[in-house]
């Protein structure tokens, strides 16, 4: 039927904007079934293992859109410094766009909340944050850094983001973020051995 919804795109869209909204803890799948206007059944015949399940799939959709992102961003704008610096500039730019509304960072409710109730969920979230460190670092190694030095740089690049990111929800200020993108170019700049202007 032409038009018609997709319900399991539509039962994910919902669970995703609520986990990252409320928690893992703080979302059931009653409201999640509710505020996806989809049957029980649905919910049920796309996620049979129910909500540990379903949380397992937001992650891994999280993955995927945010690698996305800094794969564009990498392949548009040639300079990985300031690559770096509009990936973070975009991730403010949303949050005012949206009022800070489901923008909360990856490790505040799926890394930290999630990892402590199953292994599954914490692989999972192992896999995201080592899959954007991939990206990052791997940009690095085409300007010529040894690996080490490339995956240690990325590391504390996430790490300054992410924590960034919390200090913008919690203060519902972009300002975190944009000083975050300050000092990523002046991180970058030094490990790849360019003058700072």
């Amino acid at each position: 039927m032409a038009g018609k919804p997709n319900s399991r795109e539509t039962v994910l869209d919902t669970a995703s904007k609520l986990f990252f909204k409320q928690g893992y803890h703080g979302t059931g799948l009653n409201q999640i079934i509710k505020e996806s206007c989809c049957p029980k059944g649905s919910l049920y015949y796309y996620f049979p293992e129910g909500k540990e399940e379903l949380a397992l799939q937001c992650i891994d959709r999280s993955k995927r859109i945010v690698a996305d992102k800094w794969k564009d961003v990498f392949e548009s704008v040639p300079d990985p410094v300031r690559a770096v610096q509009c990936f973070i500039e975009n991730m403010a730019e949303d949050a005012q766009a949206t009022d800070f509304e489901g923008f909360i960072p990856f490790s505040f409710w799926m890394a930290v909340e999630t990892s402590a109730i199953s292994d599954s969920l914490r692989e999972a979230c192992q896999s995201v944050l080592a899959e954007w460190q991939h990206i990052i670092s791997g940009r690095l190694l085409k300007e010529g850094l040894q690996e080490q030095q490339a995956t240690e740089t990325a590391e504390v690049l996430l790490s300054m983001l992410e924590g960034a990111l919390i200090l913008a929800q919690t203060n519902r200020d972009t300002r975190h973020i944009l000083l975050i993108s300050k000092y990523a170019g002046l991180l970058l700049n030094e490990v790849l051995g360019r003058s700072q202007t």
